[in-house]
């Protein structure tokens, strides 16, 4: 069962730190001191995949032996640059403990290996290993690293117990590593057991900024997560729109874009992660940093009830198709949400899916699509995003455009989602 958020906040208080006693740890490492930066340093996210229960039905791999004695090396697209920042981990969806041996961030080499003389080891409250209990996550003390705008930095963690895979991102699209037995957290090269498409335990990075910098929050779905798209491009529409903000700016820009797409995700129910309404407050409302949002989502909600997945049975039953006015009254919900913590938010139209397969559209899920899109143009949102106009075959409006289709008539292939990012008024966005 996928259990319910809470707040952010909340969770971070539950965070236990005990890596004094923790028999991985050294005496020599056990206390290090804890890097503190100067009061009222303005923390932003820069990097963040929202975290779920791993999903059974998708192809995991490996993941579904748990890992035990290894070293996780995964790699992250940051879009705000900086010298000092933080990471989050996560056991929000784990049912035992996450014990964190090590971890370590630096600036990548080639595949596996990262820059030796960039390695920062990560503490906890001072200790270099932290026990993370079922539900919580847990945030690192900042370390002094540079990386530039729309650079890379390489997280690494290691697993001295049996550690089940629970928590993750599904759709990484990036080659993280996974080694063989072995602490190779502080270590330029590791060797390399499987590979992993996902993101595991690792939900967010932030950096120190200035002030008068803020966060984009790209909320929503497969198509926000930028499944299909080519791994290791970092071809999302939201990295796409970072790099327009990018070279708009006459200085550096003020946003920072983060991804808080879930691929399968809905807007009124859980099914893969908890819903959009669900989890609102923990990947929006609390994101270090976050003036703004844009919402994608809600086209899982029409196209999954009825439909399969591969050769499986449905995976919800027809009858659970939302009506237009349950759509419209979960949109409300963010709005007024987001609005009440004197943010904005932007809605964006569904994109076409006609074409789909095993069931996911029907002529009738067609004219649901068409009457949310003309619900979202109404004006209730702050502002308007048209990826239905954007992406549409102007031939034959039901469909995507060949060009920008990646073959499954539902995703967008990185041209698609170029032509996305590129949709967008950038005067809409502070």
């Amino acid at each position: 069962m996928i259990r319910r958020i809470g707040l952010r906040v909340a969770l971070r208080a539950w965070v236990l730190v005990g890596a004094s006693a923790a028999p991985w740890a050294t005496a020599a490492s056990a206390t290090p001191a804890v890097t503190r930066g100067p009061p009222g340093q303005h923390w932003v996210a820069t990097w963040t995949a929202s975290p779920h229960l791993i999903i059974p039905f998708f192809s995991n791999g490996s993941l579904t032996t748990p890992l035990a004695g290894q070293t996780v090396r995964q790699r992250v697209h940051i879009s705000i640059g900086g010298g000092s920042f933080r990471v989050r981990f996560s056991n929000e969806f784990g049912s035992a403990p996450l014990v964190i041996g090590a971890a370590s961030v630096a600036l990548p080499d080639h595949e596996a290996s990262v820059q030796p003389d960039s390695i920062r080891q990560l503490t906890f409250g001072g200790a270099t290993s932290i026990i993370i209990p079922p539900g919580a996550p847990a945030l690192s003390d900042p370390i002094v690293l540079t990386a530039p705008d729309q650079g890379d930095l390489v997280v690494s963690l290691y697993l001295p117990h049996s550690t089940p895979v629970a928590t993750m991102h599904a759709t990484g699209e990036q080659t993280g590593y996974i080694s063989a037995k072995g602490n190779f957290a502080a270590s330029a090269d590791m060797p390399v057991a499987t590979t992993t498409q996902s993101r595991l335990f690792l939900s967010e990075v932030d950096v120190v900024a200035e002030p008068s910098v803020g966060v984009i929050v790209a909320f929503g779905d497969s198509i926000t997560d930028g499944a299909n798209s080519t791994s290791g491009t970092n071809h999302r529409w939201p990295d796409f729109l970072f790099d327009r903000m990018h070279a708009a700016a006459q200085s550096a820009p003020a946003s920072a874009v983060v991804n808080e797409g879930i691929s399968g995700n809905q807007l009124l129910r859980d099914l893969m992660g908890v819903s959009a309404l669900a989890r609102l407050d923990r990947d929006v409302l609390s994101v270090p940093g976050v003036r703004e949002v844009v919402v994608l989502i809600g086209i899982n909600d029409i196209g999954t009830p009825g439909a399969r997945f591969g050769s499986g049975p449905p995976l919800e039953a027809a009858t659970d198709e939302p009506s237009l006015a349950m759509l419209i009254a979960g949109y409300r919900q963010l709005i007024e949400r987001v609005h009440e913590h004197g943010l904005r938010i932007l809605g964006a139209t569904l994109t076409p899916c006609e074409g789909a397969a095993n069931g996911y559209y029907t002529p009738a899920k067609q004219a649901l699509r068409q009457a949310v899109n003309r619900w979202i143009r109404s004006g209730e949102f702050d502002g308007v995003i048209d990826f239905d106009a954007a992406t549409r075959d102007p031939g034959h409006p039901g469909r995507m455009r060949a060009d920008y289709d990646s073959g499954d008539h539902l995703h967008p292939n990185d041209a698609g989602y170029r032509a996305m990012a590129a949709a967008i008024d950038l005067s809409l966005l502070r």
